[in-house]
C-alpha cells in the first residue's frame, strides 16, 4: 500500500537547493552593499578627522600668528609646501589646541601635513583607500574610493561625492 501524498512531511532536495540558491544570491547582494557602506563610512570619518585637525591648526595659527611648520621637505605633486606626517606637529597641537590629535585616516594610513610655517598656507591630505598619493590629483569632487582627500587652508579641494566606484 502506498502512502497518500498529502501525509508526507519534509522538503525535497530540489526545494532545499532552490532555497539555498536564493539565500546565496541575497547574501552576495548584501555583502557588496556592505563593502560600499563601509568604504563610505571610512571616507566620512577621514573628512571629520581632517576638519578636527584643521580646527587645531587654525587655532594654533590664531595664537601664534603662523601655522605649525612641517619638518620634512619632500614635495608632493600639486603642492609646493614642505610635507610631514601629522605626527610631527602633534607637540604643537596637543594638548592646548586638540586633546587628542587624529593621526590615522579611515584606512589606517598617516595623514600628511604641509606648511611653510608662515601664516599663508597649509594642507592636510589623506591618501585614500589605496594609501598611495595621487601624482596629479584632479581636485574637486571625486567618485572613486581610492582618490585622495585634500584639505587646503580649512577647505576641501578634493573630496568624495556622489556614487563611488
Amino acid at each position: 500500500m502506498s502512502i497518500p501524498r498529502s501525509s508526507r512531511r519534509g522538503f525535497t532536495l530540489i526545494e532545499m537547493l532552490v532555497v539555498s540558491a536564493i539565500i546565496g544570491i541575497l547574501v552576495s547582494i548584501a555583502a557588496s552593499n556592505m563593502r560600499s557602506v563601509m568604504s563610505r563610512a571610512r571616507q566620512r570619518r577621514t573628512m571629520a578627522d581632517m576638519r578636527t585637525l584643521a580646527l587645531g591648526v587654525d587655532s594654533f595659527a590664531t595664537d601664534q600668528n603662523r601655522f605649525p611648520a612641517a619638518a620634512g621637505y619632500a614635495l608632493p605633486s600639486g603642492l609646493s609646501l614642505p610635507t610631514a606626517t601629522i605626527g610631527e606637529i602633534v607637540p604643537a597641537l596637543s594638548p592646548t589646541y586638540l586633546r587628542t590629535v587624529p593621526l590615522l585616516d579611515g584606512w589606517n594610513s598617516w595623514f600628511t601635513y604641509s606648511s611653510d610655517g608662515a601664516s599663508v598656507n597649509y594642507a592636510l591630505r589623506s591618501n585614500g583607500a589605496d594609501g598611495v598619493p595621487e601624482s596629479s590629483p584632479p581636485f574637486g569632487e571625486t567618485h572613486d574610493f581610492k582618490a585622495d582627500i585634500i584639505l587646503v587652508n580649512g577647505s576641501f579641494v578634493q573630496f568624495p561625492e556622489g556614487v563611488q566606484k
